[in-house]
């Protein structure tokens, strides 16, 4: 599936106008980019980094950190897919990166700018 990044939440993995490939129901390991729902946002595709699994789905947060919308917002996201690859407009395979303190997914809240979410059109 194609997607297009929206948004700043995921610079600088991903930059908005970003175009990427999505394996639907790819299975999903802390560090990888997903694209993914939250309950309480059923209708919007987000596009975020996969923390840790939890009751309901997974812990997501962005990699922006000033930017908001993630599971310290929504709570657990349901996973829809892995993203594997940027092919516009700079071509890049996409690996798990290093897990990271997932203060976001634990209901702290970050200082700074509110940003736009990640979403699939």
């Amino acid at each position: 599936m194609a997607v297009a990044v929206v948004g700043p939440s995921m610079v600088p993995t991903l930059r908005p106008g970003d175009a990427v490939l999505v394996r639907l129901g790819g299975r999903a390991r802390a560090g990888d980019v997903v694209l993914a729902a939250f309950a309480d946002l059923p209708d919007r595709l987000v596009v975020k980094r996969a923390l840790r699994p939890a009751a309901g789905g997974w812990y997501v947060r962005s990699d922006n950190p000033y930017a908001r919308g993630d599971s310290a917002t929504h709570g657990p996201a349901r996973v829809v897919g892995r993203v594997v690859l940027r092919y516009w407009p700079r071509p890049q395979l996409l690996r798990a990166a290093s897990p990271v303190p997932d203060s976001a997914a634990d209901g702290r809240s970050r200082d700074g700018l509110r940003a736009a979410d990640e979403e699939a059109p």
